[in-house]
């Protein structure tokens, strides 16, 4: 029997995805029909990006499963019309992206490097930095990608702890939860790294009675979701000084308004959501494995806790 496999998404991303996909269901030796245009009643897995326009799950009676395109599931994970399982999109290519991105802007903090980048302009100013094993850096969030980065920058030699809202062991990681633990993560951070979900738990996570307990001179880094942060009290602690500098890739509005007062603020870096993207062949292959787990009667992978919201 043929499983029908809708498309749902804008017309550009079909364009890029459509190849990928072919490969990787083919490669798992299903029988399949994938399009972006099949009906809703003979659909049984919709590969879904949150661009697309359907809200009403109702109408897909043969639905087995949701398969998010992206790692962040908020604009669906509550859709009251969603009765199905729902995958979020755990992705070899978009772990290694965000590993990168983490990696290289703490490295950039790290050792001053803005200082050399800008230009000393003719003053012999010999700061050298501390090594990797000096400098703390915590990093809020232990899912997938937040692992995957304080691991990398544990190995690097940093200082390094993470947090979660629960109790989790990882080696050579320190690991701290709850509020004592957020707390405590906080107040060590050289460099904070944010790599949280969009939750109504975690959302203004860092607010000015949070942010008052970073070291002076702190660095941010956000990668995670733009709702993490209270703008208006990051901007304060940028002027008081309490974060030195505050280097952002998510933001509660995208695209970035051309008025926000983060594009001018001399210790603001803006990077437009970059930090990591799905890519399209590792993607299909996760994609085709749920939906040949799916057709198998076996587990799906990367399963939602709608409780939780990830």
């Amino acid at each position: 029997m043929t499983t029908n496999i809708l498309f749902a998404a804008n017309a550009t991303r079909w364009a890029t995805y459509e190849a990928p996909l072919r490969r990787a269901l083919d490669a798992a030796g299903l029988s399949y029909d994938l399009s972006p245009e099949h009906a809703p009643e003979t659909v049984d897995y919709i590969v879904y990006a949150p661009s697309q326009e359907i809200s009403d799950f109702t109408p897909f009676k043969r639905l087995k499963a949701v398969l998010n395109l992206w790692a962040g599931v908020e604009t669906v994970v509550n859709n009251p019309t969603l009765r199905v399982p729902l995958a979020r999109m755990v992705d070899h290519g978009l772990t290694r992206g965000m590993v990168e991105w983490v990696t290289g802007h703490v490295l950039r903090h790290h050792l001053g490097l803005d200082a050399y980048i800008h230009g000393l302009n003719g003053r012999w100013t010999h700061n050298v930095p501390p090594l990797a094993r000096d400098r703390r850096v915590s990093v809020l969030g232990l899912g997938e990608l937040g692992r995957a980065c304080a691991e990398t920058l544990a190995g690097l030699g940093f200082d390094t702890a993470g947090w979660s809202r629960s109790a989790r062991t990882i080696p050579n990681l320190t690991c701290l939860h709850g509020a004592d633990g957020l707390t405590a993560a906080l107040e060590r951070a050289e460099i904070l790294v944010l790599l949280l979900p969009d939750t109504p738990a975690t959302r203004d996570i860092l607010t000015a009675a949070t942010l008052a307990h970073l070291p002076e001179g702190a660095v941010i880094l956000n990668p995670g979701r733009g709702t993490l942060i209270d703008d208006a009290a990051l901007l304060t602690a940028l002027e008081s000084g309490r974060v030195g500098h505050a280097t952002l890739d998510t933001f509660r509005t995208e695209p970035l308004p051309p008025e926000h007062p983060y594009w001018a603020h001399p210790r603001v870096t803006i990077t437009p959501h970059i930090a990591s993207e799905t890519r399209p062949d590792t993607a299909s292959e996760v994609i085709a494995e749920n939906v040949r787990r799916g057709e198998a009667g076996e587990p799906l992978l990367h399963l939602v806790d709608r409780d939780l919201g990830y």
